[in-house]
């Protein structure tokens, strides 16, 4: 018994000699800022509204199978359009992924800028029609969510990649 307090109290003794109150409470700060940062990297699920199909609107101008349709301003892959699904919902046999990216566009019939969710649908392999890269709006790698470059696929079940449906979330003020 002796021997193990013996063995503890210069372990401690070494410990309390080598390391300083401010070294320990500077990795203490360290760390708490970390813990605070760290729901900032991590991804949002946005599947709700992208399964949901939204219905076609009026004032919603231009062709869905075009590139240049308003809403794929920061679009970058294939139109779900062209592959069996719509702007709005994936193709039978796909699923859409849990995380997407994130992209400001202005439709031309209403002059406002919209939110719009750009989800990857997965599953099956890539569609191959109407190949469609806009980066309008889009932010350098270490903004994860409003880069259209990232594989979203990887937070689905499936990790390969079909086609791109645009969501719109809401009006940007």
């Amino acid at each position: 018994m002796k021997l193990l307090d013996l063995l503890f109290e210069r372990s401690t003794r070494r410990v309390a000699d080598t390391t300083s109150r401010r070294k320990l409470l500077s990795r203490m700060g360290s760390l708490m800022v970390a813990g605070a940062a760290l729901p900032l990297l991590l991804p949002l699920d946005r599947t709700s509204k992208a399964l949901a199909a939204e219905p076609a609107q009026a004032g919603d101008p231009g062709d869905p199978n075009s590139c240049d349709y308003w809403r794929y301003c920061s679009i970058d892959g294939f139109l779900c359009s062209c592959c069996g699904g719509s702007a709005t919902s994936c193709p039978p046999g796909t699923e859409a992924s849990q995380v997407s990216w994130i992209g400001t566009c202005r439709n031309p019939a209403d002059g406002k800028d919209y939110i719009i969710s750009y989800n990857d649908c997965c599953g099956k392999q890539s569609c191959a029609q109407c190949a469609c890269t806009r980066n309008d709006s889009e932010e350098p790698a270490y903004r994860p969510f409003n880069n259209n470059d990232v594989n979203w696929c990887l937070a689905a079940k499936s990790h390969i990649y079909h086609c791109t449906v645009s969501v719109i979330r809401g009006v940007a003020i």
